[in-house]
């Protein structure tokens, strides 16, 4: 009896995987887009060839100093921006910050850079964000986003990503994981233009 049962599995399993085969290819025969599906299809088409609309518009949101003002990412519009979302107990984070701080002193002129703290009041302070920084002596501006209002707008899921925000606040590229001074600087020349 226990030799059955592998044997009646396998069949049930093939049957399953038959039906399922035999359903797709009847459905699929069957479909028939009308033209209303055919036209919205060649619309994003001729939207996609739009150079403006590769890029994404970068989702506003709003983060505080270190002295609590509100601050906007839409507030930078007209200039390019390095958006980049991090905390003080990530490794990774910590190592691309030296970079960021070098890179930050040679292009603070010609671009803003929004270093994001993402403050969840737990594992993240605020406190606990400053502190690093101070220790550090890094001079980028850092700003806190204690409601997370920027993580949620961007979809953050994982710490170190940075985005790169051209003047006209359109996303060009982001990065997820630690970048270099070399990597951040190529990823600048696209936005600064």
């Amino acid at each position: 009896m226990n030799r059955m049962k592998p044997l009646v599995f396998i069949i049930l399993f093939s049957l399953l995987i038959g039906g399922a085969y035999l359903a797709y290819n009847t459905l699929t025969d069957r479909y028939q887009p009308d033209s209303a599906e055919i036209d919205a299809v060649d619309e994003t088409r001729e939207q996609a060839n739009d150079p403006k609309d590769k890029k994404p518009l970068a989702p506003d949101f709003i983060v505080f100093d270190d002295r609590g003002n509100e601050v906007r990412l839409s507030g930078f519009k007209g200039k390019p921006v390095v958006l980049n979302f991090w905390a003080s107990w990530c490794p990774p984070c910590q190592s691309e910050m030296p970079h960021f701080n070098q890179v930050y002193g040679d292009l603070k002129d010609d671009v803003a850079f929004m270093m994001v703290d993402l403050v969840d009041g737990q594992r993240e302070t605020q406190e606990k964000g400053k502190q690093y920084i101070a220790k550090e002596g890094y001079q980028f501006p850092v700003y806190f986003d204690t409601e997370m209002s920027g993580a949620m707008a961007y979809g953050i899921s994982s710490i170190p990503t940075t985005f790169f925000i051209n003047r006209e606040g359109y996303i060009v590229t982001y990065y997820q994981g630690p970048l270099d001074s070399e990597t951040l600087k190529s990823a600048i020349e696209l936005i600064k233009s």
